[in-house]
């Protein structure tokens, strides 16, 4: 399929160049591909700077949140680096927006709302109710949720929290709520938590079912093992980087259902917008009519979204997510006189706002109707990708940039969500593996020195795309072939530098890091036991099911009863045909064996923290029947894996 003309200039220069004198300098060709930057976007264009240092009160003496056993949780120093103008290993408008997000401390929004901002990835937001604050959207981590509540007890008011409000389902907008109320409290009625419908569904099963492969891919996508800096990581042009703590969770008291809805909490009327299906499957806006201040969630943002993240998630519906802004314009825009939201800084005035509202309305709306305009005329994802940009308009607006989502994979994300991903071409439908298509191509080239001569080759002319692709080749056909990595990581360099996308800088420069020195064995990805208290039986049932190996569990056939005492659940697991099945309420008299045992030993068994002999003589775990099925089927659960290969076989 022919792509038929270029609708953009954001496509990577072919000047000759050579990777730099260092392992970590900036090519010629990425000099001149940064310094075009300034040449092609407004940077005299300051509102943004203006909104951002507006209001602002205090921010922490010592920069450094702490967990309770020292390790730095966020630190706020971090990025002082950023004063000053960007360098040549940094596309100017990304080192703009890491500017903006790394300031830090206490903000007025408007009387009687305020923000700590920079303190984690997302936003706190705190409003002075009758009584006390409500709390929106508690960050991360307790930790960093304590520190932000600290900096409003000390300089505007020591009072309780009275409400939490989750904006939406993930987890860096609710874990950190242990840190500015107790559970004692919640339960006593004393503070009410307020979530959009499905809000408890969608917050844990995002972090179960595929939360291993998801947590491994997020080192990529927010650059978790890289050193922050010039070189380094520049934030995941959302917010600075997540906060390292306690990611913990309470379950609301309270669910909003609809649009239009309006409850008083503490004093102060709230009116709110239900958007589920765009930024995330659950999630809301709201309007304070006595302070003419729209909360507008994840939903708008100072940056182009992700449809999809390059840690993986469900597709999101970029058309549903414009309509939901024309709906926030149509029912608020003119009652508005300030806006704010769960990440960036906030916007004053009728027309700023307004405007601000319709542009990045019309660009998540013309991305969706231009990819599926392309794709009804028979391009590709991948096609689409290359040729789709945003009208200068549109483009020319610093929140409309791919500063975290990006047209590149948004509109590859349009096209799956609708088509799949085969894109119709036979030779696509049933293609060879990385590591079988690696060494043919290898092969087919001439050999290794031949593949590696044409890598350099473009390499030098700056051509690092397809180097990137001849090398990728060449390191799966040979992971040991230390001259072909070598080289791949200084492409893969010159592409996070010249990259405007935090995550996709973050992305490169992970890879041409693992490269080098290999996978980083850091720590493993947990479930938080706060995040496993919530989840139900089923769900943790579907989790182990996802763990069976199947190839292992052919032959097995077994049923066991599951009979959690403490929360008086009885379950039938069924084994056959290498398919797990859970059935909730079912007893079966004929099953193998009956497992009697409270829901936290359960836990321990399928997490593998626990061994079953050990339990069943403690008396913890009782086996009636045969000990031998239950052993079995523990025996068929995979082990998780949090440090797979990506860039290598």
């Amino acid at each position: 399929m022919r792509i038929v003309g270029h609708l953009g200039t954001s496509r990577p220069t072919l000047a000759p160049a050579d990777l730099g004198s260092g392992t970590s300098a900036a090519s010629e060709a990425t000099r001149a591909a940064n310094a075009a930057v300034l040449d092609a976007l407004p940077f005299d264009d300051l509102e943004d700077f203006d909104f951002a240092a507006r209001g602002f009160i205090a921010t922490l003496e010592d920069p450094v949140i702490r967990a309770d056993d020292g390790r730095v949780v966020s630190d706020l120093a971090a990025y002082a680096f950023l004063d000053g103008p960007a360098p040549a290993t940094a596309n100017p408008s990304l080192w703009r927006q890491a500017q903006l997000l790394t300031r830090h401390g206490l903000f007025e929004v408007v009387d009687g709302v305020y923000q700590v901002r920079g303190f984690d990835i997302s936003i706190i937001t705190f409003i002075r109710g009758a009584t006390g604050w409500i709390v929106v959207d508690p960050l991360t981590t307790a930790e960093a949720a304590a520190a932000a509540y600290g900096l409003v007890k000390r300089h505007l008011a020591d009072l309780p929290v009275v409400a939490v409000i989750y904006s939406h389902s993930h987890a860096d907008h609710f874990g950190g709520v242990r840190g500015v109320v107790e559970q004692a409290d919640v339960e006593a009625g004393r503070v009410r938590v307020i979530a959009p419908e499905g809000f408890l569904e969608h917050a844990v099963s995002e972090n179960i079912i595929a939360g291993n492969a998801m947590s491994r891919r997020a080192t990529f996508q927010f650059g978790q093992g890289l050193t922050r800096g010039p070189e380094g990581e520049l934030t995941s042009g959302l917010g600075p980087a997540i906060s390292r703590g306690t990611l913990t969770l309470i379950a609301p008291t309270e669910t909003v259902t609809f649009t239009g809805e309006e409850l008083t909490v503490d004093g102060v009327l709230l009116e709110f917008q239900m958007t589920p299906g765009a930024e995330a499957p659950s999630e809301m806006n709201f309007f304070m009519p006595g302070r003419k201040l729209l909360f507008l969630a994840e939903n708008a943002n100072a940056t182009m979204h992700n449809l999809l993240p390059l840690r993986g998630a469900l597709v999101r519906d970029a058309k549903a997510w414009a309509d939901y802004l024309t709906e926030s314009i149509r029912r608020y825009a003119d009652r508005t006189d300030a806006m704010c939201a769960a990440h960036f800084w906030p916007r004053w005035g009728r027309e700023p706002i307004g405007r601000f509202l319709r542009t990045h309305r019309d660009a998540y709306k013309y991305l969706h109707d231009q990819t599926v305009r392309l794709m009804n005329a028979g391009l590709t994802g991948i096609e689409i990708a290359e040729c789709l940009d945003l009208p200068p308009p549109l483009a020319r607006q610093f929140y409309n940039r791919g500063y975290y989502g990006t047209m590149s994979h948004n509109t590859r994300a349009v096209y799956q969500r609708y088509m799949g991903w085969y894109d119709g071409n036979p030779a696509s439908l049933n293609p060879l593996p990385p590591e079988a298509l690696g060494p043919r191509y290898v092969e087919a080239m001439g050999g290794a020195e031949a593949v590696l001569a044409r890598a350099k080759e473009a390499a030098e002319a700056a051509d690092y795309r397809w180097a990137a692709q001849l090398l990728n080749h060449l390191v799966f056909a040979d992971p040991q072939n230390t001259t072909a990595k070598d080289l791949l990581a200084a492409v893969y360099r010159q592409m996070g530098f010249q990259a405007e996308s935090g995550v996709w800088r973050n992305v490169y420069l992970t890879g041409a890091q693992e490269l080098t020195d290999g996978v980083a064995k850091g720590r493993a990805h947990t479930v938080p036991f706060d995040m496993i208290r919530a989840t139900t039986t089923p769900m943790l049932l579907d989790f182990l099911s996802v763990r069976i190996n199947g190839e292992r569990a052919r032959g097995h056939a077994l049923a066991i009863n599951l009979d959690l005492t403490d929360f008086r659940e009885t379950h039938l697991i069924s084994l056959a045909n290498s398919a797990l099945v859970h059935e909730a309420g079912i007893t079966d008299p004929a099953a193998n064996a009956t497992l009697r045992l409270r829901r936290a030993d359960f836990l321990g068994l399928i997490f593998g923290l626990t061994r079953l002999d050990d339990r069943v003589a403690s008396g913890d775990v009782v086996v009636e029947g045969d000990v031998g099925a239950v052993a079995a089927l523990l025996s068929l659960v995979d082990p998780l894996d949090p440090h797979f290969n990506v860039v290598t076989p």
